[in-house]
């Protein structure tokens, strides 16, 4: 399968670097604000990058493994968190309204039906996917729809201004189609990768370890058919993600990755197209058990460790003011040359 990604030219890279050590201060004094310069530079291939629009895409599904055991919280809490969603009440909303962030919440596979609403982009599927403990999770149709769906937002916001954009999810029992999918494609053991999700005890996540084992035997899957592994164990917010990442890239957007479950949409459509990786920046290390072993095994720094486990895009949203500062200093510091300041000797 291919995808149309652009791939990036190395060329201005060390036209980024040199402008951000001619800023007056001492080499690489901002830290991971300079890696951070240079890589929205780099994404846009400008030496003045900006952060227009930026947008949160918030994809809720259900999943018929979560009324097996797997989560600490019934299945309709999906359908009344999405509610909170449109009512203004949850952390994503809070965020997103403090620094000035877009946000809209698709609505990819909840087993519910929801009035219109001016936030709510009615994108369903299917209500919820199949029980991936009896069955694959999704018909190759429905995933490859959720991947199209997926693209379709991501174009949508692009088309009205915005290259920044960062991507949420809702759903009880996602956490678990995200350690599967880690398991299969990093080849990390499964133990490794289950952690409490929302909030089980340790008996609850043995439970959830053997449940998710039983899966893994049932579907035999491959590292090298992410498809594949997408379709049997994923969920359909977790698959709109992975075509929300695709055509992200492909329209050369920086994409802002947020916690476990988005990162495992991410590792999905790295796995599919390797090039996905250069437009990403991980805004933080989740608290849920798997999220480092996923980080290191992309080979990614991520910006921020808060302890964060809520998922929502909660951790991309508090991420986005430091892109902000990373491009302003970018833009507005002045050079050395500029601001009549000596160099350290050898500079």
């Amino acid at each position: 399968m291919s995808y149309s990604i652009p791939v990036l030219s190395d060329a201005i890279l060390p036209k980024l670097q040199h402008k951000v050590d001619t800023k007056t201060k001492p080499l690489g004094a901002l830290g991971l604000l300079e890696n951070l310069a240079v890589q929205i530079g780099y994404i846009q291939q400008t030496l003045t990058p900006a952060i227009n629009k930026p947008h949160m895409l918030v994809f809720a599904g259900d999943h018929g493994v979560a009324n097996s055991g797997v989560s600490a919280y019934p299945q309709i809490v999906t359908q009344q968190m999405v509610l909170n969603f449109l009512a203004g009440g949850a952390a994503i909303n809070v965020f997103c309204e403090q620094h000035g962030i877009g946000l809209k919440i698709i609505d990819a596979g909840v087993n519910a039906e929801f009035a219109e609403h001016p936030l709510l982009v009615n994108a369903k599927v299917a209500h919820g996917t199949n029980n991936y403990l009896e069955q694959a999770a999704m018909s190759a149709a429905q995933c490859e729809q959720a991947l199209a769906s997926g693209k379709a937002q991501v174009a949508s916001v692009a088309a009205q201004g915005c290259n920044t954009i960062a991507f949420g999810e809702m759903g009880i029992g996602n956490t678990s189609s995200a350690a599967l999918l880690m398991h299969v494609l990093t080849g990390v053991a499964l133990d490794g990768c289950v952690g409490k999700g929302t909030g089980l005890d340790d008996k609850g996540v043995k439970n959830k370890l053997a449940l998710l084992q039983k899966a893994a035997n049932l579907h035999s899957l491959s590292a090298q058919n992410p498809m594949e592994a997408l379709r049997c164990v994923g969920g359909l917010e977790i698959a709109m993600m992975v075509g929300a990442f695709l055509e992200a890239a492909r329209l050369q957007m920086v994409i802002v990755v947020d916690g476990f479950i988005a990162s495992a949409a991410a590792l999905v459509a790295v796995h599919l197209c390797p090039l996905v990786l250069e437009y990403c920046i991980f805004s933080h290390c989740s608290d849920e058990h798997g999220h480092k072993h996923m980080i290191n095994a992309l080979g990614v720094t991520p910006l921020l460790q808060l302890g964060l486990r809520l998922g929502e895009g909660s951790g991309a949203a508090v991420a986005m003011p430091l892109l902000q500062s990373a491009v302003l200093f970018l833009n507005k510091m002045a050079s050395f040359e500029a601001a009549g300041v000596s160099q350290a000797e050898g500079n």
